[in-house]
């Protein structure tokens, strides 16, 4: 029984003597790993913070995916101290990775494009944006989606695949905007005094701006109407405000004025007395 117990502790103390400086030295490599590992998701989180110009959801993924890259690293030189071939292993997850990549290449494109516009910021929550044929008002940017909040309030997912390769037009970016609104009058109306009627208009509503001056001129002589555009700039958030109220004061201060807004029309002439009547009802 003794031989027995003295053969086990013989084994005993030549796997520790095998073995146990590789043990220590893995533990150690696992434990500063981890330190590492948590130490640098803190440091890319609080270095990208102060640049103020990375997106909080940019900044959980980059410092999580330096964190994981450095596990992966700690996990692969432990394995490495216990002689197992990490070259293999290593194409192995390799491979692994380029078959997941190609059913995956929607999403990882989504992925790509999501980190592009978290770190360029073509536009940010609530700024009212037009891009891949969507138009909304910017809730959320996430990894994989953007998400747009329309009009009527109706939600719409967008890929970020297509945002990125699409042309954006925000809306919001400038602080500024310019109304442009046309109005027709007659040809027998006093042009002068329908500019007149107009800048008064313009000049009463607080919410347009001095400066840039508003514009009014005459920009087109159309077949019933001579049409005149008007031009004012006005803060972004009003711009919608002030184009509604400013197109129905204008209508009424015409009015007031004496200034016509004409139907469409057309002058009919009848050749030789003909009765038009007669050559309609025969089809001709």
């Amino acid at each position: 029984m003794q031989d027995e117990l003295q053969q086990v502790a013989d084994n005993v103390i030549a796997v520790v003597t095998a073995y146990g400086l590789d043990v220590v030295a893995a533990l150690v490599i696992l434990i500063v790993g981890w330190m590492a590992a948590g130490w640098a998701r803190r440091a890319i989180n609080r270095g990208l913070e102060k640049t103020g110009k990375v997106d909080v959801t940019l900044r959980m993924f980059l410092s999580s995916f330096g964190r994981y890259t450095i596990i992966v690293v700690t996990v692969l030189a432990v394995l490495s101290r216990f002689g197992v071939q990490t070259a293999s292993l290593i194409t192995v997850m390799g491979a692994a990775g380029l078959a997941i990549g190609l059913a995956l290449q929607g999403t990882l494109s989504n992925v790509a494009a999501g980190v592009m516009l978290l770190l360029f910021r073509p536009f940010k929550v609530g700024d009212y944006v037009e891009a891949a044929g969507l138009a909304g008002t910017v809730k959320s940017v996430t990894l994989f989606v953007t998400e747009l909040s329309t009009p009527d309030n109706v939600q719409v997912l967008a890929p970020n695949s297509q945002v990125w390769g699409a042309s954006v037009r925000n809306y919001s970016h400038h602080a500024t905007r310019r109304v442009d609104i046309a109005v027709g009058i007659g040809y027998d109306d006093n042009i002068d005094e329908a500019m007149a009627a107009m800048h008064k208009t313009i000049a009463a509503d607080d919410r347009a701006h001095g400066d840039p001056e508003a514009f009014v001129g005459v920009t087109d002589l159309g077949d019933n109407s001579v049409n005149l555009t008007v031009r004012v700039w006005c803060d972004a958030g009003n711009y919608w405000p002030l184009k509604f109220d400013l197109t129905k004061a204008l209508k009424e201060q015409l009015d007031a004025a004496g200034i016509s807004i004409p139907y469409p029309q057309r002058t009919v002439h009848v050749v030789g007395g003909q009765d038009l009547s007669t050559t309609a009802a025969g089809g001709s």
